[in-house]
């Protein structure tokens, strides 16, 4: 082919395009560009949904994170009211109302050494003594009524009995056995009646004291009751017995039981 029959590549293109503009078809160049634009719009759309995902995923991961950090704390909120009592329960509080012991408060062991152990003791000391005192007046007071019925039973013999020749050495002794007023009044007695009486008529008596009860007794004074029997001889004349009971009132004087009344009963 000759150089004026070939046309420049230029006014080629221009004629294509033409022709493709007339025919209603897109040169091949227009179409890389067009398929370029279009995967350019096609990868546009699918950058907003990775960016809408990404923004969905940022913002329900937030929310997830702050559920279960929530969640998470609920416990935590929790524990500490667990705990609370724990710190309430303090071991070394009791230590310190004890330690105030030895700076105002009371000290209960010293108390009950030096307080209580003494006053305990005096008690029992007291206890002691107040039993040893009854158990020496119990033993007293058997002791009295014991010396004074035996007393009472020696004396009344002795007052009640005589003979014609000893009468009055005999009576005269007994009165050893008395005191007070009745001492006096006896020896009035037989100085006026009884001793020129049995040595003028022969007259001798006898006594006995078959039984004797204590009525009252203490290291001081006894009571008893005299159960007396008495056989009188005048001369030649049959005995004479009688009985009686006398109330005998005995003082201890000097050691001995004397006999301070003596009633009939």
């Amino acid at each position: 082919m000759s150089n004026r029959h070939r046309l420049p590549r230029r006014k080629r293109d221009n004629d294509a395009t033409d022709e493709a503009a007339e025919k209603g078809t897109t040169p091949a160049s227009e179409a890389v560009e067009l398929t370029e634009s279009t995967a350019e719009t096609t990868a546009a759309p699918a950058e907003k949904t990775e960016a809408v995902e990404k923004t969905t995923a940022a913002e329900d991961t937030p929310a997830a994170e702050t559920t279960e950090s929530a969640e998470t704390t609920e416990p935590a909120t929790t524990e500490p009211a667990t705990t609370e009592p724990a710190t309430t329960e303090p071991a070394t509080t009791e230590p310190a109302t004890t330690e105030p012991a030895g700076k105002g408060g009371i000290n209960w062991a010293r108390v009950f050494a030096f307080g209580v152990l003494p006053a305990l003791a005096l008690l029992l000391a007291g206890g002691a003594g107040y039993l040893k005192w009854v158990d020496n007046s119990v033993r007293n007071a058997d002791a009295a009524r014991a010396e004074s019925v035996q007393a009472a039973k020696d004396s009344t013999v002795a007052m009640l009995s005589y003979k014609p020749d000893t009468v009055e050495q005999q009576l005269n002794d007994a009165r050893s056995l008395l005191t007070g007023e009745f001492e006096e009044s006896y020896t009035g007695l037989i100085n006026d009646v009884v001793i020129p009486g049995a040595q003028q008529k022969q007259i001798s008596a006898v006594a006995s004291v078959p039984a004797a009860a204590s009525v009252s007794a203490d290291s001081e004074e006894a009571v008893v009751l005299v159960f007396v029997n008495q056989t009188v001889v005048m001369g030649q004349d049959a005995p004479t017995d009688t009985a009686s009971s006398v109330r005998v009132t005995l003082e201890k004087i000097d050691g001995d039981w004397l006999i301070s009344k003596f009633e009939p009963v």
